[in-house]
């Protein structure tokens, strides 16, 4: 059973970046879609980026595009989500996911495996 185990989260201002990351335990990431989503204060949770298991599809909400960087390390079993320019709509609890199969990785039903999540505040 892969579980999912996010780090990097906190506060930062406007303007700031911010790196999660995302490791996996009990499994590797090996031939996973894996995904980063979001949750802002009463919204729904939402897509942020997403990259394939060889690495070489990457795709972002437009939101995000030019701004955060979704990349895979096999060798420590993690993926990360760099994050520049930050505003205060960033803030929200960021979740890691995998998903081993075709999928297009945009929708969280594409998605098996779950982090609990890092908190991600941006201050004005």
């Amino acid at each position: 059973q892969v579980q999912l185990v996010e780090s990097g989260g906190g506060l930062v201002q406007a303007g700031g970046s911010l790196r999660l990351s995302c490791k996996a335990s009990g499994g590797t990431f090996t031939g996973y879609l894996m995904g980063w989503f979001r949750r802002a204060p009463g919204k729904e949770r939402e897509f942020v980026a997403t990259i394939s298991p060889s690495g070489s599809s990457l795709v972002y909400a437009d939101s995000v595009k030019g701004r955060f960087t979704i990349s895979r390390d096999v060798v420590k079993n993690t993926v990360d989500l760099q994050m520049n320019s930050l505003n205060p709509d960033d803030t929200a609890v960021y979740y890691c996911a995998g998903a081993y199969g075709f999928y297009s990785g945009r929708y969280t039903a594409d998605y098996k495996y779950w982090g609990q999540g890092t908190q991600v505040t941006v201050s004005s």
